[in-house]
């Protein structure tokens, strides 16, 4: 870490403590990650309680994520939902999903999150055939590569005056060289050029640094 960084981890750690109580950080889901070694780039604490209060302030019943990991940013989101709220949350890697599954158990969470398994792509028409227009809150945190073609599910799933939240869009400050190789950064270019003309969308991007470093959200509005 540079000095820079060091500083940022340190007003994190003075925002959790004062905003965010230890019994709610939900802690222990990181921890069993760390443990089944999966890797970490989970949401930070706060950016997790972010999304929650995000989806509170909307009011969402109906929740998608596109990206599961080992479901801690699931668990924030499933938090906010009311009783009878449903969150769908895809995963292409099965191990991660198993992880996840025994960590929204843990939660008690089983009948709010499930976790769908397989390569988005493939399960996201099955999720429209079944799902179409009702999905109130929307967060994309899977392969930066695929993001494109997610914006254009999220829309046809989304209902009208849906929130979406995309995460590391910044990717470092490498999102505004126009001359890279790196398909993460590519398809960040590519979906950001896609809301650039979505007129059914208006967004904005906000950047941040912290314990993760410097990346940063797009959030939109369906319309």
């Amino acid at each position: 870490m540079n000095v820079m960084e060091n500083k940022w981890s340190d007003v994190d750690t003075v925002f959790l403590n004062s905003l965010l109580p230890a019994e709610e950080d939900h802690s222990y889901v990181l921890e069993a990650n760390q443990e089944a070694e999966l890797p970490q780039i989970d949401v930070s604490p706060l950016q997790g309680k972010l999304l929650h209060l995000l989806a509170k302030i909307k009011g969402a019943k109906h929740i998608l994520e596109i990206g599961t990991l080992g479901g801690y940013s699931t668990i924030w989101l499933a938090k906010a939902l009311p009783a009878s709220g449903k969150l769908y949350t895809l995963e292409a890697h099965p191990y991660f999903a198993e992880v996840a599954r025994s960590n929204i158990a843990t939660a008690g969470l089983e009948d709010k999150a499930e976790v769908v398994v397989g390569n988005a792509n493939d399960t996201l028409p099955e999720l429209y055939n079944e799902q179409k227009n009702v999905f109130d809150f929307i967060f994309l945190d899977a392969d930066k590569q695929s993001y494109p073609e997610y914006l254009k599910w999220a829309i046809k799933l989304a209902a009208p005056g849906a929130v979406i939240v995309a995460d590391n869009v910044v990717r470092e400050g490498e999102v505004a060289n126009a001359q890279s190789t790196d398909e993460r950064v590519q398809g960040v270019q590519q979906f950001l050029k896609l809301l650039s003309t979505e007129p059914r969308i208006e967004a904005t991007a906000v950047q941040t640094v912290g314990s993760k470093g410097y990346d940063g959200f797009v959030l939109g509005y369906v319309k």
